[in-house]
């Protein structure tokens, strides 16, 4: 039997709570709230962590989460995800699911020589037990903790009261997940009921020193203190004073002297009553510098390309202007020609100076393009143009070459296959993943015997195959179409960019 050189899909805790368990939408949704934000509890914790889930029979439990600890050694190697543990074996699993209490471990449970402690602590949602958090703690090497380490263990204790009586994850709090928000590490500032700092750790002591904090910060009142620091934020100092106060969960951005700190506020309640707050900062000014500095970088690209595609559609006005003056019918065509390659690529680069990552929706340039090509050409004979399938979102580097191939694909066809008399243009496109195929196809009278693109005089078409194998790295096919007429299919794989299913 072979087995798949591939990983199996990651399960997921809605994966795992949908298959195994009874719990409602709701449980389900408040289970996936505290595990997206519990990586602060097993840092608080310095444990690991594992939700386990009563199964749908009842006779035991299934693990829908764990997480690690980043401020001490981990004790789960191996993941435990989706494993099962029968009722009985764990004594104090049991016990916070059935009592609805948390419950600490009397004797130490040894794992290869490393002794461990294990605290249960039930996660209730609505007044109802829906799973068991089981906490290890790694004693190995146990010593008298610091002041850091006691405020993080009281700060750990009392968001996992609060687990148990189904106050954490706050109720409609948002997510404070993103990559700027502070973690426990960053900076930890513990609050009592009115306000008062009671404990700051040294990075936070810091980040308020580079706002320019000179007073000591302890004992302080932290939500006027904080907008007495940042006055430039006048318009909000009553809000700034209320959350950093520690009044409501919230995460907010103060910034003073060039120097921006962000404030993570979790109230700390105990039967319903703010009893303090646990505060975590963390100084974001280089990240902020550099997201201006990118904002400032993507800016100045999209205002080049808006000022290159002025220059271009001023140089095709000239070209213009000079094609009026000449009286040969050659000249005329030739720089009739260099007008529409020239507003070609004029097109690329104003979709582009409307983008903010360098990609554009080609279908729009698409569109434009041939449309203008086409209405060109029904002053003098009556050209349809359809056009069927996506291209969408291409990097400049593939837009615009495949521009002006489209362009003189789209003018060949009016110009040779319409002809005099007209006829039906089509454009075709076909994008799966980052594989693109584009067909131009005419119902004229179709390419001449023997014809050899190589050996062609045809200076567009010598364009279009040079673009299409230099600039693009794809393939051109011309040929004759049965029943008449030319298709001209352009291969080609996207580097980059969004890929659009046909």
């Amino acid at each position: 039997m072979s087995t798949s050189p591939y990983p199996a899909p990651v399960r997921t805790l809605s994966d795992i709570t949908r298959e195994q368990t009874d719990l409602t939408p709701a449980q389900v949704a408040h289970l996936q709230a505290l595990t997206s934000d519990w990586q602060m509890l097993a840092d608080l914790s310095f444990a690991d962590l594992v939700l386990w889930v009563p199964t749908k029979d009842g006779q035991g439990y299934v693990a829908g989460a764990q997480m690690r600890p980043t401020t001490g050694p981990t004790l789960l190697d191996d993941d435990v995800l989706g494993e099962h543990l029968p009722r009985g074996k764990r004594t104090l699993v049991d016990l916070a699911l059935d009592e609805g209490r948390i419950t600490r471990g009397r004797d130490l449970d040894w794992r290869a020589d490393v002794p461990v402690r294990e605290e249960t602590v039930p996660v209730v949602h609505q007044g109802r037990v829906i799973a068991v958090i089981a906490r290890h703690v790694n004693l190995a090497t146990a010593r008298t903790p610091s002041r850091l380490e006691v405020t993080y263990l009281q700060c750990a204790g009392d968001l996992a009261q609060m687990i148990a009586e189904g106050s954490f994850p706050y109720p409609g709090s948002a997510d404070a997940s993103g990559s700027a928000s502070p973690r426990v590490g960053d900076g930890m500032l513990r609050l009592d009921a009115a306000g008062l700092v009671t404990y700051a750790s040294p990075n936070a002591l810091s980040a308020y020193r580079h706002l320019g904090l000179a007073a000591d910060i302890v004992g302080a009142h932290l939500g006027r203190l904080t907008a007495a620091i940042a006055p430039s934020q006048l318009p909000v100092d009553e809000a700034v004073e209320w959350v950093a106060g520690g009044a409501a969960p919230r995460t907010t951005e103060i910034e003073a002297r060039g120097v921006t700190i962000v404030l993570r506020v979790l109230p700390l309640l105990h039967d319903g009553l703010r009893v303090g707050a646990l505060v975590l900062v963390r100084d974001v000014t280089e990240l902020r510098r550099r997201e201006q500095e990118l904002l400032s970088k993507e800016a100045t690209i999209r205002e080049i390309h808006h000022r290159v595609k002025n220059n271009l559609q001023a140089v095709a006005a000239l070209l213009r202007l000079q094609a009026r003056r000449v009286q040969a019918p050659e000249a005329q065509a030739a720089l009739g020609e260099a007008v529409r390659r020239v507003g070609s690529i004029a097109v690329v680069h104003e979709t582009l100076s409307r983008s903010v990552d360098g990609l554009v929706s080609f279908d729009e340039i698409a569109e434009r393009l041939a449309s203008g090509v086409v209405e060109v050409a029904r002053a003098e004979a009556p050209v349809q143009l359809q056009r069927s399938g996506r291209f969408g979102t291409l990097p400049a580097e593939t837009a615009t070459p495949l521009a002006l191939v489209l362009t003189e694909l789209v003018q060949n066809a009016v110009e040779h296959g319409a002809g005099v008399r007209g006829g039906l243009v089509e454009v075709l496109a076909a994008r799966a993943d980052r594989e693109l195929t584009v067909q131009v196809r005419d119902d004229g009278v179709g390419l001449p015997e023997g014809f050899d693109l190589e050996r062609s005089a045809n200076l567009g078409l010598r364009i279009v195959a040079g673009m299409v194998k230099t600039e693009l790295r794809g393939e051109l096919v011309l040929e004759r179409r049965e029943g008449g007429g030319t298709s001209a299919v352009v291969s080609l794989t996207v580097p980059t960019g969004e890929a659009v299913p046909d």
